[in-house]
């Protein structure tokens, strides 16, 4: 051959192939068409299996964040039912607070005239311990200063300070002090 290679100069139709070269061709064809088929269904196969990876771990990201806002959720409404609770007890304690003047002067009509206001003594008293208001019983107690202001004072046999008579009632809230009692103390 010389360096003056035309391509235009072939012409196939005057090329002679070898007979044993185009049946060892025809019997190759379909041995290289099936390899690079399995090569590309191969190829196929792993951007399938990578694209299940990738929907799998995207699956368990959104799955994750879904768990957190729904335990975020919780936890918010927790405190919120929390705080509303907190808010009616300070809501009825405040009520409560707003009767002890009532339940004074009733206390002091009950002193007057036991007979005619007992009834009404006893009901305001009743439907204000369902809420949760408690009457301090310290008559004859040891004095707690947590519970009672000692107004008064009276000589004792020298032991320790004891509630000898209480002037104004005390009253405590679901287990709190509302108001503290003033009593008079002996000791």
């Amino acid at each position: 051959m010389t360096d003056d290679f035309n391509p235009d100069d072939l012409h196939p139709e005057e090329v002679v192939l070898d007979p044993d070269l185009t049946s060892e061709m025809t019997r190759l064809r379909p041995i290289i068409e099936q390899e690079e088929a399995d090569a590309a269904a191969a190829a196929a196969e792993a951007a399938v299996e990578h694209d299940v990876d990738a929907l799998l771990a995207e699956r368990d990201s959104f799955k994750d964040i879904a768990l957190r806002l729904q335990a975020d959720f919780d936890n918010y409404r927790k405190r919120v039912a929390t705080q509303q609770a907190v808010d009616i007890q300070a809501a009825t304690g405040k009520m409560a607070e707003e009767l002890l003047p009532v339940l004074d002067a009733c206390e002091a009509a009950f002193l007057q005239h036991p007979a005619e206001v007992e009834p009404l003594f006893n009901l305001l008293l009743g439907q204000l311990k369902k809420l949760g208001l408690e009457t301090m019983n310290l008559d004859g107690q040891p004095f707690d200063p947590n519970l009672a202001e000692a107004v008064l004072h009276e000589p004792g046999d020298g032991g320790e300070p004891v509630v000898s008579e209480v002037l104004r009632s005390g009253y405590t809230w679901k287990g709190k002090v509302l108001r503290a009692a003033m009593v008079k103390v002996r000791g």
